[in-house]
């Protein structure tokens, strides 16, 4: 094999975005990441421990360019991540008073508690807390 694929000490995961300006406002602001590269109105790279979360406006960079059949980049859909936290409840009726919107109401399973919170642009950050 000539090439391999590392495993990283670090995770990021792209999302397109409609206002890259206001995701990154709501990730800072609501889930405390950092910014750790921003082009204005087109690209940023956000931080939080070991998760890297990148945006793309549509048509901004490689990731924002249309494929070669004509499908453009667009947000949305049902792919996330999830970021663990401690007593559900709490973290969302916090986020519901910074008026954010949210998927659906919470989800009790045999593994724990969910919600789906949504981003500026719709796209899913699933919050979760483990059963005990």
């Amino acid at each position: 094999m000539k090439g391999t694929i590392a495993n990283p000490t670090t995770v990021s995961v792209r999302y397109i975005v409609d206002d890259v300006d206001s995701c990154i406002t709501f990730y800072t602001q609501l889930l405390g990441f950092e910014v750790l590269m921003h082009t204005p109105d087109a690209f940023a790279m956000l931080s939080k421990g070991n998760l890297h979360l990148v945006f793309n406006k549509p048509g901004a960079g490689g990731a924002g360019q249309s494929m070669p059949d004509g499908a453009k980049p667009a947000p949305g859909g049902w792919n996330r991540f999830q970021l663990e936290v401690q007593n559900i409840e709490a973290v969302i009726e916090d986020l519901k008073v910074k008026q954010a919107k949210f998927r659906n109401d919470l989800v009790t399973a045999p593994a724990g508690k969910q919600i789906l919170l949504l981003d500026p642009s719709g796209n899913l950050i699933e919050l979760f807390e483990r059963r005990n």
